[in-house]
């Protein structure tokens, strides 16, 4: 096959790719941007709930397309319009410092927060006021991680489908349910009322994480409430959890972070239901 013809700087198709890079646009437009060949490759795979491939374009230079041969001919398979641009293209459209040539544009994929609670979830991580999109990608990586059933991002909570919360996903948003836009008063009064205990995760928490687990309480249904990376959860979300929960710091350090936080606590009732599974 010979070299493919390179799409123009100047496409319309370019330019509507380009300004995916702001919330208003992917609002208006919903769609997102997915860069690289993991992000790439699940989005070939994933089908929305209306069974329409959430791949819409492929944008790669032709070396990527050489490279990862494999993905672009899914996503030829899958319906999606293939380009092939000029490295300075898609760099140009890309929101990393080393692009790795392959962009896709993909269709919103957030479920309704009813159908999170239809189908009666175990696990669920919930964030609230978290405002940093690298956290919020690497928390929802951790849940699926994790093996939750779903995440639900607040109103109070970043976008998303920033650029960057899609790439700390690495693939995660893809995987599992997510909820977007959800008051953290609905979301725990929605999570409580389909049986879920809500437990939000708090450095300065009456209860300890050890002690929960020891007591037997982490089996049943649970949601944890995560909040803002440097002033927590305020005092009214932690007033709507049925407990507050500190993870124990053994050692010397001052604190943990939120992901890694996140991930202790949402390995601790994976841990916990798995074991009240077996018994």
């Amino acid at each position: 096959m010979g070299t493919p013809e390179l799409i123009s700087p100047r496409s319309p198709r370019v330019t509507a790719a380009r300004r995916l890079a702001r919330r208003a646009f992917r609002g208006k437009e919903r769609r997102f941007i997915a860069e690289g060949p993991q992000a790439v490759r699940e989005a070939v795979e994933h089908r929305g709930t209306d069974g329409v491939p959430t791949l819409i374009e492929l944008f790669t230079t032709v070396e990527a397309a050489e490279r990862y041969a494999g993905i672009v001919e899914a996503a030829h398979a899958a319906g999606a319009q293939v380009h092939y641009a000029d490295p300075a293209v898609v760099a140009d459209v890309s929101q990393t410092v080393t692009p790795q040539g392959l962009l896709g544009v993909c269709r919103f994929l957030d479920s309704p927060f009813e159908s999170v609670l239809r189908a009666r979830p175990r696990l669920v991580a919930v964030l609230a006021h978290v405002r940093d999109p690298g956290n919020a990608g690497t928390v929802l990586r951790c849940a699926d991680a994790a093996g939750a059933d779903a995440v639900v991002l607040t109103d109070a909570s970043v976008d998303l489908y920033n650029p960057k919360s899609v790439r700390a996903s690495v693939g995660s948003l893809f995987h599992l349910p997510v909820a977007v836009g959800v008051p953290v008063e609905e979301a725990v009064a929605g999570l409580r009322g389909a049986g879920v205990r809500v437990l939000a995760a708090d450095g300065a928490g009456d209860d300890d994480l050890d002690d929960e687990l020891d007591a037997g309480t982490m089996g049943g249904p649970t949601a944890w409430i995560f909040g803002n990376e440097a002033w927590g959860l305020p005092a009214e979300t932690r007033a709507l959890a049925d407990a507050v929960v500190r993870v124990p710091i053994h050692g010397r350090a001052e604190s943990l972070n939120l992901a890694t936080a996140a991930a202790v606590c949402l390995y601790a009732s994976a841990r916990a239901q798995r074991v009240r599974t077996v018994s």
